[in-house]
């Protein structure tokens, strides 16, 4: 049986089902046999395998109590991004590759009534007047989603899948994005204090990075973190507040933003806090708490290179305090941020950690960097496959006071 007719086959089971059972009255467990009982009897006399029975009554099931295909690419721990645009055209990214699925939603009701399910789940709403929202799943699997008119292909859902095992160093270690010595210069440095922010590109890890760098923050503290949809699985701390933002309603009221966490936070003891991701003025504020007592605060955002990380910080501070000189800015930055760390998507699709940085301190119009560590390809690297490993350089680390203070004395 080919995918058209397996389709077909569950559209009229589905059918079936809706015309002769009162669905409202069945709990999840009847209306599972009785889908099982239909397609039993509907493909009695053909040749199916007991694989593909189960997954037509489970595909069946999803259409009516779950999300559909989505319950499908969901549960395949290979797929790691869902890109769908519109009812008919969906993507995936598996294994690293992006391809098309030769499914698709019955109509683009259906596929409307599955998006309301899933922002509904996080108390969220998306209208045709509020058309954006940012959920995600029960699982923790982030969901951006954007209806029409402003989609013009139909209601679009991008989905990054959430990983069940927690991200650690052990496992970037494995996949070769780091080396366990410089592992252990990098818990050093948590665990120190280290105000330390994660810059690369979009799909280049910066979320998983911070995830597994989090997970070296002493168990005694109290951690605050920060998102805008809550991802991050810290493990181990008891005293863990998780924050996240949230959407204003469809008369325009009762938006929280990230600024505003971050606002709340400081009134909240924290010994440290973690930010998902700074985009806008946010940063200010984030820059403001590292530079008033809340050392070792940890956030990402998005940049191609270690430089580049500072100019849009600049960038977003300036939303944040328009007409703010730019001297005063660069000074807080510098002054704020200990160590920038910058990871990029590479040409294989591989995700490695590029460099290293320490931020020196502000001279001559200028923020100074200090490369502790850099990627270096070496002969083994082709056009399909990248090859190399982050070189310590000669540069030794100038800020050594928090090192000094945390009673660690190994050398950086």
């Amino acid at each position: 049986m080919d995918s058209k007719q397996e389709q077909n086959l569950i559209a009229e089971i589905k059918q079936y089902v809706s015309e002769n059972f009162q669905l409202s009255g069945l709990s999840d467990e009847e209306l599972e046999a009785k889908i099982e009982e239909t397609v039993a009897a509907k493909t009695r006399g053909m040749y199916l395998p007991i694989e593909q029975r189960l997954s037509i009554a489970q595909q069946v099931y999803s259409s009516i109590r779950g999300f559909g295909i989505l319950d499908s690419i969901m549960s395949d721990d290979s797929i790691t991004e869902v890109m769908i645009n519109g009812h008919k055209t969906i993507f995936i990214e598996k294994n690293g590759k992006l391809m098309k699925l030769d499914k698709e939603f019955e109509n683009e009701r259906k596929l409307e009534d599955i998006i309301q399910r899933i922002v509904g789940l996080a108390g969220r709403e998306v209208t045709q007047a509020n058309p954006i929202c940012d959920t995600r799943l029960p699982d923790g699997s982030r969901v951006n989603v954007v209806l029409p008119p402003i989609a013009l292909c139909g209601p679009t859902v991008t989905i990054r899948k959430f990983s069940k095992d927690p991200m650690t160093i052990e496992k970037l270690i494995g996949y070769g994005s780091l080396t366990q010595d410089i592992a252990d210069k990098l818990e050093l440095l948590v665990k120190a204090k280290y105000n330390i922010f994660i810059c690369g590109g979009t799909g280049s890890g910066k979320t998983t990075f911070l995830n597994a760098l989090s997970n070296y923050i002493p168990k005694s503290e109290r951690v605050i973190t920060i998102e805008d949809s809550a991802e991050l699985q810290i493990k181990g701390i008891d005293n863990l507040v998780s924050l996240e933002t949230r959407n204003a309603n469809a008369s325009g009221a009762g938006e929280i933003t990230i600024r505003d966490l971050i606002k709340s936070s400081l009134r909240m003891r924290p010994e440290r806090i973690v930010v998902g991701e700074v985009r806008g003025g946010e940063a200010l504020d984030m820059l403001q708490a590292m530079n008033t007592g809340h050392d070792g605060s940890l956030s990402t955002g998005h940049a191609n290179s270690t430089e580049d990380m500072l100019s849009r910080l600049e960038t977003m501070v300036l939303q944040g305090a328009n007409g703010l000189p730019l001297e005063a800015i660069r000074q807080q930055i510098a002054s704020a941020v200990d160590i920038i760390i910058h990871l990029s998507r590479l040409r294989d699709h591989s995700r490695k950690t590029m460099e290293i940085c320490e931020v020196l301190g502000y001279e001559d119009g200028k923020i100074q960097l200090n490369p502790l560590y850099r990627f270096e390809e070496d002969e083994f690297s082709t056009l399909e496959k990248v090859s190399g490993k982050l070189v310590r350089t000669e540069n030794p680390l100038q800020n050594t006071l928090k090192l000094q203070l945390a009673g660690i004395k190994t050398e950086i």
